[in-house]
């Protein structure tokens, strides 16, 4: 009996759990509009239309998964308390984010920066899967230009104005 071809899963970009403009001010709509609606939907439709590299576009595809569905309207930064045991080594949330930071401003190029379940900061270089992110931030320059500029930190320090605390501790409950 001849061996039948794998047929591999199409992508499906993942629905937003919130309207477009629902970020503003810390993500604008036209932000989101290109970086949702262009650069994540072009990872999928490259993956399922075999263009380009098929493991770039699908590790692409994943990491924006991650990354836009961690967030909810702008609101007071509150870590849930199974976020701020896994980061007890830092003893203080500002003192995580300060490390955090000063790694992502050690990127060279673009990249992602996250958390990893074992309360490790990590960066990925370009794309790549990993099955360990608590927390991703996108280090791309089309994350934070459209509505930063240059101005990379200020990027960072109002990312943490739209993330949605009880999405992460159940991701890192589900890890």
């Amino acid at each position: 009996m001849p061996l039948q071809p794998v047929v591999s899963k199409r992508l499906v970009q993942t629905v937003l759990p919130y309207k477009p403009n629902a970020l503003a001010p810390v993500l604008s709509e036209t932000n989101i509009d290109y970086h949702y609606g262009h650069l994540y939907k072009g990872y999928v439709d490259r993956y399922n239309n075999h263009e380009g590299s098929r493991e770039f576009n699908k590790a692409g595809a994943f990491l924006h998964d991650i990354f836009f569905t961690q967030f909810t309207k702008p609101n007071t930064p509150r870590p849930g308390p199974v976020f701020m045991e896994l980061i007890g080594r830092w003893q203080r949330f500002d003192v995580f984010k300060d490390e955090m930071l000063e790694r992502a401003m050690a990127i060279q190029g673009s990249g992602w920066i996250y958390l990893s379940s074992e309360a490790a900061i990590k960066t990925i270089p370009n794309h790549q899967i990993r099955h360990d992110i608590v927390l991703l931030i996108d280090w791309w320059e089309h994350a934070w230009n459209p509505d930063y500029l240059w101005d990379k930190q200020r990027y960072f320090d109002n990312i943490w104005r739209i993330i949605d605390w009880d999405h992460i501790d159940a991701r890192i409950a589900g890890l």
